[in-house]
């Protein structure tokens, strides 16, 4: 997983509330269980109207959008992040999400902002024309115009984020501490060892 520390550039300032994964990626885009190529199918109704915001050239590859409350409910498809991350999306600032998407977007390195309204409401005007600045290390939100907001997030999504450590990552970073206990179980233990195949 690639390392999110700061997500910089335009945002897409789609405020609508209640985007749901059936909107993020349409059911009839669930078949494949590749990632690539998802970003396509990436809010296929909303761009089904010619001037809508994703096909705008200033928008093209934004990596953040700044969307409206309950961001992600619905289904708990995966393939929504996929699709994100497939169009170019790091990050999503918005004033709530759905735990499961929110689970989703961290397990693929998108990183989930939390703000108020008000401030949303402040970034969405901001995106019309000029870039926004997560710090994911300071956890703020920037722009241009002095505007600085502060979020909470979770330490262990942060470390994990920051690091880019997805599951796998996280498991291979302990590869001594499992090759010692493998060691220990098999001099302690050799009969257990031998059942698991760690001994000859």
């Amino acid at each position: 997983m690639e390392a999110v520390r700061e997500v910089s550039g335009r945002a897409i300032p789609f405020g609508r509330k209640n985007i749901d994964t059936d909107l993020i990626i349409p059911a009839r885009w669930l078949k494949t269980v590749s990632r690539e190529g998802l970003g396509r199918g990436a809010f296929e109704a909303v761009r089904e109207d010619p001037n809508n915001i994703f096909d705008k050239p200033e928008f093209a590859r934004a990596p953040i959008i700044v969307a409206g409350d309950n961001f992600g409910c619905g289904s708990s498809r995966e393939h929504a992040a996929w699709a994100l991350l497939d169009m170019g999306v790091k990050a999503v600032i918005a004033p709530s999400f759905s735990d499961i998407f929110s689970g989703n977007a961290f397990k693929n390195g998108i990183l989930t902002v939390v703000l108020p309204q008000e401030q949303v409401d402040r970034l969405l005007e901001v995106a019309e024309t000029d870039p926004v600045t997560i710090d994911l290390e300071h956890q703020t939100v920037t722009t241009p115009f002095q505007d600085r907001f502060t979020f909470e997030i979770d330490p262990f999504r942060k470390h994990c984020l920051v690091n880019g450590l997805d599951e796998v990552g996280l498991t291979l970073a302990r590869d001594a501490a499992i090759a010692e206990y493998e060691a220990r179980l098999e001099a302690e233990k050799p009969w257990l060892a031998r059942g698991t195949g760690l001994a000859a």
